[in-house]
């Protein structure tokens, strides 16, 4: 039976697309009422139930217009990573498990055609001679594609989904990935201007929590956002300016790099600059930025602790200038004030593990001093139970005191 359901649809796809080939580009509404006709005429020949009418629908328009089978993941809310290891291998993440799906693309070759619909989306391009490539959903989620030769068992699709609406910092703390306490100090911290990275290792949360920070910005100031890919979703911010890298075309041309667009935001007079992530030699441009009166820039990182962060900031702005080690690490003291740690517990949980001031050099190293961090009161089962705790004061309140901002002001 499936293979039979496969050859009609298969069959009435081919005639959908013959016809829309010889049509001018159709309007969504315009793709529905062909479908629908040749499901019509279709079933005059071929008896099809309602229900079996109204699913091949959805699967056409969704092989046509959208992302295949696919879509229906895409369309889950709870539904957080999807992981194509080739047609027959998906994996999926939901609430926090990750489980094998029970459904696989027909062939290879409808699993190619999805990929190119993908990067249809945001005029990126892929084949056998470029076959690595970044880009986005129109619903902002990240995807990363591998074809092969390079992936050897086949075409693999990673797609990263984010909330529709972006996660606040008060959802956060109902969630207990940070405490109210360690909020409010990250609030008075972000609208004095100091300078933020936050750390963590791959699908901690970085880029949720950056933009949960972003929501402290002032609204008068003027924020340029720089990423790879676009994905923060600044929903309290007025005067934005959203940059998106390019990569070069299939001559090699045109390429315009994160260090291109951070040099073209300092001529753009921000008041913050916001890069969505820092991984190579951008990371020198993004120090100079920091060092020179653009106070309140937020990036991040992948590192597995703030010290980590830190010798991985050193390795980056190597990749992009020639330094004494010694210099590098006087412009990373003097540019960044603070590190934000995340962390993906055992239980699938996230959450803030320490937050960390950068306190000066001593003998050629940074010093770190840890302000807030994670203590796990119970590790003897899969639910981890604990709180990130105060462990000292701010050292530096420079800023804090310049924004006429103490410990008794404000709230969140």
């Amino acid at each position: 039976m499936k293979r039979n359901w496969e050859k009609m649809r298969t069959e009435l796809q081919e005639q959908i697309q013959r016809q829309m080939d010889l049509s001018r580009e159709l309007t969504d509404e315009e793709v529905w009422e062909v479908i629908m006709r040749e499901i019509l005429n279709f079933s005059s020949r071929n008896y099809l139930l309602l229900e079996e009418k109204l699913r091949m629908q959805k699967e056409l328009f969704n092989g046509i217009r959208r992302l295949d089978l696919l879509q229906e993941l895409i369309e889950d809310p709870c539904v957080t990573e999807v992981m194509v290891n080739g047609p027959e291998d998906i994996f999926v993440e939901k609430d926090g498990q990750l489980f094998r799906w029970d459904k696989q693309f027909p062939s290879k070759q409808k699993l190619e055609d999805v990929i190119q619909q993908i990067v249809s989306f945001c005029n990126r391009n892929i084949s056998k001679t470029n076959p690595i490539a970044d880009a986005r959903l129109t619903d902002g989620s990240r995807v990363n594609i591998v074809l092969d030769p390079i992936a050897l068992d086949g075409p693999v699709i990673t797609i990263r989904r984010f909330p529709k609406e972006p996660i606040r910092i008060a959802r956060l703390i109902e969630w207990g990935s940070v405490t109210y306490e360690a909020a409010e100090f990250l609030r008075e911290a972000v609208v004095a201007g100091y300078n933020i990275f936050v750390s963590g290792g791959t699908g901690s949360g970085k880029t949720t929590f950056l933009n949960a920070l972003s929501e402290f910005i002032p609204q008068s100031e003027r924020i340029i956002t720089i990423e790879d890919n676009a994905e923060l979703q600044l929903v309290t911010a007025e005067n934005l300016v959203r940059l998106e890298a390019r990569n070069a075309n299939l001559e090699g041309e045109h390429e315009i790099t994160i260090r291109d667009l951070i040099r073209t935001a300092l001529r753009m007079r921000p008041n913050r600059i916001i890069v969505g992530e820092v991984r190579g030699a951008e990371a020198i441009d993004m120090l100079q930025a920091m060092n020179t009166g653009h106070d309140g820039s937020l990036s991040t990182g992948h590192a597995n602790s703030p010290k980590d962060m830190l010798s991985r900031l050193e390795t980056m702005v190597l990749m992009g200038m020639e330094l004494p080690l010694t210099a590098i690490r006087r412009q990373i003291a003097s540019g960044v004030d603070l590190i934000v740690h995340l962390g993906r517990q055992r239980d699938g949980s996230r959450r803030v593990l320490e937050i960390v001031e950068l306190d000066n050099m001593s003998e050629g190293e940074i010093l770190l001093h840890s302000l807030f961090a994670f203590k796990e009161e119970d590790n003897s089962g899969q639910q981890v139970c604990g709180s990130l705790k105060r462990q000292d004061e701010l050292r530096h309140r420079d800023k804090m005191r310049a924004a006429g901002i103490g410990r008794e002001a404000g709230g969140l």
